[in-house]
């Protein structure tokens, strides 16, 4: 019999069907066989990060990712993130620089981004493991639906939260959040190749206009 998956209990509560549903099981399977066979990143304990770090009711602000990094001692469970004291890619080099000039102050550089997750920010990627050098190895594995599941939870169960959808890939994964109970923000991916598009998007002060708006406390960026 399968141990139970250890993630927040917040997040337990509502992804319990997705625990039960066979791609589940298929996709378990999977992933363990991959980190006993390969180097996969995350670090198994950190593969639901992303939920432990932020429970469901605190969750004031989604960002979306598509992929885990796939180099060595980059992934950390978060989207965009990487280890403390790790170079920051180049997508979260601009993160930074659109934090920079869209607040109008530097912004911290620390590039572990947990005390965004701290104040409610979920850090989601669609896909939570990814091979050593090998972009995209465990897509299509089943961490799709049960990452969809998350985000539908939230636009049914949540109201007022701040959706960031960054590129193509984000907007159709949050294609079908409830865009009359949240505030949901699109533009190009921070990837060098489409950053003409996301510098100036402002989504970092936007969110947290909404946020105060509602009587919430704006994120600390």
């Amino acid at each position: 019999m399968n141990k139970p998956v250890r993630i927040d209990d917040s997040w337990r509560r509502r992804l319990a069907g997705e625990f039960a549903k066979p791609y589940f099981a298929g996709l378990r399977e999977f992933v363990r066989g991959e980190y006993a066979a390969q180097r996969v990143f995350p670090p198994a304990a950190r593969i639901f990060r992303a939920f432990d770090e932020c429970p469901f009711e605190r969750v004031k602000v989604v960002i979306l990712g598509q992929d885990p990094y796939h180099g060595a001692s980059q992934a950390n469970g978060l989207c965009f993130a990487v280890e403390p004291g790790v170079a920051p890619p180049p997508s979260l080099q601009n993160i930074f620089k659109e934090l920079d000039a869209d607040l109008g102050r530097p912004v911290s550089r620390d590039t572990d981004l947990s005390r965004w997750a701290r104040q409610g920010v979920l850090l989601l990627n669609a896909t939570l493991t990814v091979r050593e050098g090998a972009a995209g190895s465990h897509q299509n594995k089943g961490w799709e639906q049960f990452t969809d599941a998350a985000v539908r939870a939230l636009s049914e169960e949540r109201e007022g939260l701040v959706f960031l959808l960054w590129g193509n890939y984000a907007r159709r994964k949050g294609a079908n959040i409830d865009r009359r109970k949240h505030l949901v923000l699109e533009s190009a991916h921070p990837s060098p190749l489409s950053a003409r598009g996301f510098f100036g998007c402002r989504h970092f002060s936007k969110a947290n206009a909404y946020l105060s708006a509602r009587g919430e406390t704006p994120i600390d960026w």
